[in-house]
């Protein structure tokens, strides 16, 4: 069935992207397609959340790796928690795109109907997998696809819609993936995986998401180089440690004031992606663009802005989850 369906639902799917040109499945360079013969044969679907990064190669395998290994590799917890965790995380980062597919995985998995409940404050480091696979995919779907996988469906038909999509991604989700089968696809990983950053150090006692997570991490951190101006990388990672209570349009322009203006516009789509995704305009894009970012450069820019606070949220939970097991 998962073949079949996602043979039939490609241009669809594909057709959810904005700001970067898709890449289909008959044309897609090597590095490419193998990363979409896995997702469609393990996923059930080429999601968009994944092939949106397909102008960058080695990004593209970067996220896949991170998604599979955290989501569908079986391990303590079933999948409809991690699931529910996907939701929460998407709800909390106003993604309407993850919430309505993950809200769907979860009710045809048996959860209750409504929003996502809140994201609890501890999570055991499975679960911080998969929230800060979340993190990052949520503040790269609002930037590149539309608002949600029905924004096409006429309203009359909305509910038999989500009724099926319920069922539908239950099925695949069914399915249970071997662990680390994806590592082979990410550059590198032999050399990153024992290195393990310390804001991903809650991965430590999970080989194959260790393993994932640091080489992903790695990828992403040399798009980076290529992609974020210097002064820009510093500014969103300070403005990270000042955890800020609120991203206010006057508390964004202080940030910025102090970017050259050649750099103004890519520092202002970085914060926007790490602190506030939802809010970044197209006209944003578009300038960037103008500035000579191509479009796998404006994927490693999202994308390392992205990546970088989901690891900034993962350390802040691995260290709720220390510091509970230090009360017991």
């Amino acid at each position: 069935m998962s073949r079949t369906l996602a043979r039939l639902t490609r241009r669809a799917t594909l057709a959810h992207l904005r700001h970067v040109s898709p890449v289909r499945p008959g044309a897609a360079p090597p590095p490419v397609k193998r990363v979409y013969d896995q997702i469609e044969r393990e996923f059930g679907l080429l999601a968009p959340p994944i092939a949106l990064h397909a102008a960058d190669p080695a990004v593209l395998a970067a996220a896949w790796c991170m998604l599979r290994e955290t989501l569908l590799v079986p391990g303590t917890t079933t999948r409809r928690a991690r699931e529910s965790i996907a939701a929460a995380v998407s709800a909390a980062n106003a993604c309407p795109y993850c919430v309505d597919v993950h809200g769907a995985v979860v009710r045809g998995l048996g959860g209750p109907d409504g929003p996502p409940p809140a994201l609890p404050a501890v999570l055991a480091p499975e679960l911080i997998g998969v929230a800060v696979i979340f993190h990052y995919l949520n503040r790269m779907v609002n930037v590149f696809l539309q608002e949600s996988p029905l924004a096409d469906v006429p309203a009359p038909l909305l509910g038999g819609a989500h009724r099926g999509a319920a069922w539908v991604m239950a099925r695949l989700a069914r399915r249970e993936a071997t662990a680390g089968t994806s590592l082979s696809l990410l550059p590198g990983v032999a050399d990153t995986s024992r290195r393990l950053p310390a804001d991903l150090r809650w991965a430590a006692g999970l080989p194959h998401v260790a393993a994932a997570m640091a080489g992903a991490a790695a990828v992403i951190e040399d798009a980076g180089r290529r992609a974020v101006p210097p002064a820009v990388g510093a500014l969103v990672r300070e403005s990270l440690a000042d955890q800020p209570e609120a991203v206010t349009p006057p508390w964004l322009d202080a940030r910025l004031a102090g970017l050259s203006p050649s750099d103004r516009a890519t520092g202002r789509l970085a914060m926007l992606v790490a602190f506030a995704s939802y809010r970044v305009p197209d006209s944003l894009v578009a300038e960037v663009r103008a500035g000579g970012y191509d479009e796998a450069a404006l994927v490693g820019l999202s994308a390392w802005a992205a990546l970088t606070a989901a690891r900034h949220a993962g350390g802040a939970l691995a260290t709720a989850y220390e510091a509970a097991g230090s009360a017991h």
